[in-house]
Parts: C-alpha cells; structure tokens; sequence
C-alpha cells in the first residue's frame, strides 16, 4: 500500500512540474498575466520568440508592450487590450 501511495505521489509531482513549465506568470501593478507557453508553442516555432538556444525570457513592460507581446498580438490577431492580459 506504501508502495501504492508513493507512486501515485510522484506521478502527482511530476504532473505538477509538467504542468507549471507549460506556463509563466508574470506579476505586474495592472495584474497577474499568465502566459500559456505550451499554446503559443504550438501555434509557433520557437524562433519566433527564442534567438538561438530556447530560454526563459525576461520579460519587461517595454518588451511586453512594444518588443515581443504586444506587437505579435497586433500582427497575428491575439489580445491587445490592458484586460485581456492583466487579471486582477
């Protein structure tokens, strides 16, 4: 039954880490914008947002709202509005 238990809790756990490197949060004065890595990644190739070897991304307002968020959204018709990213 141990044996039961510590299974069922490492597949939890590993879930749980798959699952959190799917997506980032991002903590801001507007709201908490969580960005769902695995959707972008699949509608996407890395290099759209990644140069050279794929890394986390610091992101700041500028690069948020000008560089890399923002300016994708307005392109390929994703959420441009304070809201639609910003959840309080």
């Amino acid at each position: 039954m141990k044996k039961l238990i510590i299974a069922v809790m490492l597949v939890a756990f590993t879930f749980t880490l798959a699952y959190a490197a799917d997506t980032v949060t991002y903590e801001s004065k507007k709201g908490t914008v969580t960005f769902d890595h695995k959707a972008h990644s699949e509608k996407m190739d890395c290099a759209a947002c990644h140069e050279g070897t794929p890394a986390k991304i610091e992101v700041d307002k500028k690069s948020a709202h000008k560089d890399t968020c923002k300016s994708c959204h307005k392109k390929d018709g994703g959420p441009t509005k304070c809201n639609d990213c910003h959840k309080k």
